[in-house]
């Protein structure tokens, strides 16, 4: 049977409420958590009951609703620019001037070493085990699972009233690391799919084009969106402006070759921070803020959703069992590594930083990114290994990291008020 694509938005859409609906009167968990295990435990009742009950050829049914989605066109131009502006609203521009450097190394040089380290250890362990996982492939990988998700985290920081520096830390590095691992996830798929030797120069040139592009785009339609919204007073069509800014915004990005999620992010901050304390009242405050958050939170439960699919779709055999089980270490790994490394040269004063290295690695939890971008590789067994390495890292972060941060946090804040 044909889906249309209103009738596939439909079916996960109405599946996301649906575990939602059981987590909330069940289980109870928090809402990201909740929706991972619940999705977990689909997937793996569908596989069982794919692999058992004979005549059930679940994973041919979801393999053909999911080869209705164009998920480069759904996800790298749809829901990663909601994301990114949704995430940028939340951030405090004040609190991130004053801790740039930390927040400028962790998303920038710490994102390029934990590409390199997990592509690096990933090939060493394909290499080993003789799998069909090419060496460029293995650091498009790096890229897509270096950015973290800071929405969990900041709901932790904010009940366990962590000083704001470090909320400040956090927030900043997920949001700047999402648009700088996606620019670097593009130039390396792009050198995957085409074949062409991977050039150092010309891959820096492009990242200085594209985020520099970005970072001037997000600064003008944020600039055009605080001014309109500026102007009046309806916050119906206050919150269409600010669809309008990231549809708009993003749409324009690629024509122009310039980095959509930077510009999306910097966007975000613009119109986060001047547009809602100095161009909005208090009720299109209220609702411009409350309409994001659900924004927010409805992609990030589909997107959990569609990696879950995705792992019916593939049928898990022994090789994407060990590239799931050796991604985890690696990722950990990778990112205590470039923390440090990134964190070296940051002056004693910034304590918010030094004090709390183990926090940030164990709180740098992966998400809704990491899973778009790992949907938006080419059909193939080496998109299925990576799918299945992704799933491990997001569901080890969400379900056993977030759980156990409360050490972490309370280390923190005894070195920072020791400090």
């Amino acid at each position: 049977m044909i889906l249309s694509t209103f009738d596939v938005a439909a079916l996960l859409v109405v599946t996301a409420a649906l575990l939602g609906y059981l987590n909330h009167h069940l289980l109870r968990l928090p809402h990201v958590i909740g929706l991972t295990v619940m999705g977990a435990l689909v997937a793996i009742g569908l596989l069982a009951a794919n692999a058992f009950i004979p005549g059930v050829q679940l994973d041919d049914w979801v393999a053909n609703l999911l080869s209705q989605l164009d998920f480069s066109q759904t996800l790298l131009q749809g829901m990663l620019s909601f994301l990114l502006f949704a995430g940028a609203l939340h951030v405090d521009l004040e609190r991130l001037r004053r801790d740039w450097l930390p927040v400028l190394l962790l998303s920038t040089v710490g994102v390029l070493i934990s590409t390199l380290l997990i592509g690096g250890a990933l090939f060493a362990v394909v290499l080993a085990a003789a799998l069909p996982l090419p060496a460029i492939w293995c650091f498009v990988f790096g890229a897509l699972i270096s950015p973290t998700d800071p929405v969990s985290v900041l709901g932790i920081l904010k009940e366990k009233a962590v000083p704001p520096s470090l909320q400040a830390v956090v927030a900043g590095e997920s949001l700047f690391n999402d648009g700088v691992g996606i620019v670097v996830f593009l130039i390396l798929l792009a050198s995957a799919m085409t074949g062409a030797d991977f050039s150092i120069a010309e891959g820096a040139k492009l990242f200085a084009e594209e985020a520099g592009g970005g970072i001037l785009l997000g600064l003008a339609i944020g600039w055009v969106g605080f001014h309109a919204l500026r102007s009046m007073d309806a916050y119906s069509l206050e919150v269409l402006i600010t669809i309008a800014v990231v549809m708009g915004g993003y749409a324009v990005a690629e024509p122009l070759h310039v980095s959509g999620p930077i510009a999306m992010a910097v966007a975000g901050l613009l119109i986060g921070n001047y547009g809602v304390n100095l161009a909005m009242s208090d009720v299109t405050r209220d609702y411009v803020i409350k309409f994001w958050e659900l924004v927010d939170d409805t992609l990030n439960s589909i997107l959990f959703l569609l990696i879950g699919l995705e792992i019916i779709a593939i049928v898990p055999h022994r090789n994407h069992v060990l590239v799931a089980a050796v991604a985890v270490p690696i990722a950990l790994a990778a990112r205590a590594i470039s923390v440090w490394i990134s964190l070296l040269v940051v002056p004693r004063a910034e304590v918010a930083s030094r004090a709390s290295q183990p926090m940030l690695v164990w709180g740098g939890l992966r998400g809704g990114i990491s899973i778009a971008l790992a949907l938006s590789l080419p059909e193939g067994d080496v998109r299925n290994l990576l799918l299945a390495a992704t799933f491990a890292v997001v569901l080890f972060s969400v379900l056993i990291q977030r759980a156990t941060l409360n050490p972490f946090i309370e280390r923190s804040k005894r070195a920072l008020a020791g400090s």
